[in-house]
Order: C-alpha cells, then structure tokens, then sequence
C-alpha cells in the first residue's frame, strides 16, 4: 500500500498500472530468488544433518568396536587367568593327590610292617609260650627278719626277675636283670652287710634273692657260675660258702647256659620263704 501511495502521488494514475507490473515482476523474480536460495540451503542443512549423524554414528560404532573389543581382551585375558587358575589347581591337586598316594602308600607299607613284625612278635611268643615248660631245679631259702622294708624289697627283687629266660649259650647277669636299687623304683632301706657291720641301705634283702638262685643253679652241672661273692659275715638263710652277695657296680652274681636250651626262672616269695625255680623250654 506504501509503495502504491508513493507511486500515484509522484508519477500519476496513468502511470500505476506499468509500476505495479514491474514492482509485480520484480518481487516474482525476487520471490523466484529467494526460493532458490532457500532450497539451496535447505539441501545444504539437509547435507550438513545426514553428515552430522554420519559422523554420529560412526563415532558410536567405532565406541561400540573398542568397547567389545576390551570386553573380548577382557574375557579372554580372564579366561587365561581361569585356564591358569585351573591348570594351577588341576597341577597342586595332582601333586597333592601324589603326596597323599606316597603317604598313604609309605603308612600302608609302614601298616604291614608293623603288621608283619607284630605277626612275628606274636608267632615268636607263640612259639616260647607253646614251648614245654620242664622244670631241672629249685630252691627255697627261709625268711627270718620280717622287716617290712626288707619284705617290700624282696618281693621287687622277685617281680623282677621272674620269667627271665636265659638262651643257650648266653651269660645270665644278676645285677643286669634286676638293675639298680633306687627309691624311685620303690626300694627302702633296710639291713645289710658292709665290711662285717649290719647296716641300713637301700635294696636291703636283695642278697637273700641272688643266694636262693645260686642255689638252684648249683643243682645243673651245665649252668657254670662265672661270678660269686660271699657275705662278709655269715647269713641266716643259708649255710656258709652257699651265699650269693651282690651290690650294683661292685659285685654281681654271673652264670653261662650250657643245657643246650633256653632256661626259664621262676622267682617267688611269702612272707616266709624265697623260692626259684628253673625251667628248661623244648
């Protein structure tokens, strides 16, 4: 409306009509221009947009490819850590299954063994306890102190030497077998000969024992008395020459088995008598 006003009041009504054909044709050119231009650069942001998201996605594959490819190191690197794992233990346990198998196998052997030694140790008595027993000698002394010390030394004495077997061949020790005298064993003090004195020691009665198998071994030709010694006074229990005195370390009782077999002694007390008695085994 502006530009009609302008063109009636400079140039007139006649001329209207040819400036509204060119104002007409010019913005038809104008308007023709601009479409252009716009469609241009439409389909340049179009271009720019489809580039845009190209990029966008490429981007995000690429991400995604680096992505499962760590995942992929990832799994396989903890896939060779397992393997290794496995392979460790499936190897620790084989060693450990070794061991066992060695161990087990060394305490089986060890088992039959002492199974075996203990079948032998058992054939072994078998044999001695099936063996005839048959009495060769024996001997019985009198007690005549009945010292309660003495009586308790005596009947220790005995326990220790009863069922003491003696092999052919082999040297009997009295001191050997029933071993030294010391309280801890239970032994008291009672009376006993030193250089013809009586006094008090332990083991006190011990002779009276050794006296009373002396005796018995006298009765066999074939047990020859290697070691005696007699009291230095005389004794009660046993007529002179006849006595056995010991005292550990310093004098013992000593005889060799030369029967032909093993001999058994049998030593026993009361409280009235000592008695020993030999067995020879068939």
């Amino acid at each position: 409306s502006f530009i009609l006003y302008n063109n009636f009041f400079f140039f007139g009504k006649n001329n209207i009509k040819n400036t509204l054909e060119r104002r007409i044709s010019y913005y038809k050119s104008f308007l023709s221009y601009e479409k252009f231009f716009m469609n241009k650069k439409y389909i340049i942001g179009v271009f720019f947009l489809v580039a845009v998201i190209a990029g966008f996605i490429a981007f995000l594959y690429n991400n995604t490819k680096n992505d499962n490819s760590k995942v992929g190191e990832a799994e396989y690197n903890a896939t060779r850590t397992s393997q290794n794992l496995l392979d460790e233990n499936v190897s620790n346990t084989d060693n450990a299954i070794t061991n066992d198998f060695s161990t087990n196998n060394t305490s089986t052997e060890n088992n039959v063994n002492e199974n075996t030694n203990n079948k032998n140790s058992a054939n072994n008595e078998k044999n001695e306890t099936t063996k005839k027993e048959t009495e060769i000698a024996s001997f019985t002394t009198k007690i005549y102190t009945k010292d309660s010390g003495r009586q308790n030394n005596l009947t220790l004495a005995c326990s220790a030497l009863n069922d003491t077997t003696v092999e052919n061949g082999k040297t009997f020790s009295f001191s050997k077998t029933v071993g030294k005298t010391t309280s801890s064993k239970g032994y008291k003090k009672a009376d006993v000969f030193r250089n013809g004195d009586v006094i008090e020691a332990l083991g006190g009665g011990l002779c009276q024992v050794s006296t009373t198998l002396y005796n018995a071994v006298l009765k066999i030709p074939e047990l020859k008395v290697t070691e005696r010694h007699p009291h230095s006074n005389k004794v009660p229990y046993i007529k002179s020459g006849k006595d056995a005195a010991v005292s550990y370390g310093a004098q013992d009782f000593k005889f060799i088995n030369n029967t032909g077999n093993t001999i058994k002694i049998k030593a026993s007390n009361t409280k009235n008598n000592v008695t020993v008695k030999l067995f020879k085994l068939e």
